[in-house]
């Protein structure tokens, strides 16, 4: 904690002198100009990845960048998403996995998480197709199987998303758009998923 004290010390003495007039700003209110569900890995930083300014984006993160289905129950990911849209009328909803994911890694071995019961049914009720796609594609338990379940993850969570009411009625609209991207940590490089070549390419 001392690290993480001092690192807040810095801030305020030293960042955030630079940012005043931005923050007093944002004080009034926020516009961000996009929805980022990322996973909660503390090494996948959109900010830091995408050179944002405070502001810009509005982040939504949880174990394995996951967007439940809509079935009309309250959930925090729900209202999250429902906030940005409609509340904050955001009008691209980018949905980014990572490299070395562990809860993907958890969901290819779910006996990695006989100790985190909690853990292991959030996947099993959100992320379970992506193991169906790769055992139908006979890539599960290949050697580029990591990588072909977090691409798989992402077009899981997109068109989970797009069943959401109000993503739905977004897209309809023609005032939202979704993208989805991978973020490799060891590279900094991220690819995003191309819908005319159905593939993921780098950005």
């Amino acid at each position: 904690m001392q690290d993480i004290i001092a690192g807040v010390r810095t801030f305020q003495r030293e960042v955030f002198p630079h940012y005043r007039k931005l923050f007093e700003k944002l004080a009034a209110g926020q516009s961000p100009e996009a929805l980022v569900i990322t996973c909660s890995d503390s090494r996948v930083d959109p900010f830091l990845f995408t050179n944002a300014q405070p502001g810009q984006l509005f982040v939504l993160r949880n174990a394995g960048n996951l967007v439940p289905k809509y079935d009309g129950l309250i959930g925090g990911v729900t209202a999250t998403i429902e906030f940005a849209v409609v509340g904050l009328g955001v009008p691209n909803i980018i949905v980014c996995g990572h490299s070395e994911c562990g809860a993907i890694h958890g969901l290819l071995h779910p006996e990695s998480l006989q100790n985190m019961p909690h853990v292991a049914n959030w996947l099993h009720h959100h992320a379970e197709p992506v193991r169906e796609i790769l055992s139908r594609s006979g890539r599960l338990g290949g050697p580029d199987e990591m990588q072909q379940a977090v691409d798989a993850n992402v077009l899981v969570q997109l068109e989970n998303l797009r069943a959401h009411p109000c993503v739905a009625e977004g897209l309809a609209a023609g005032r939202l758009a979704l993208h989805g991207w991978v973020y490799d940590i060891a590279s900094g490089e991220i690819r995003a998923y191309d819908d005319k070549w159905q593939q993921f390419a780098a950005l």
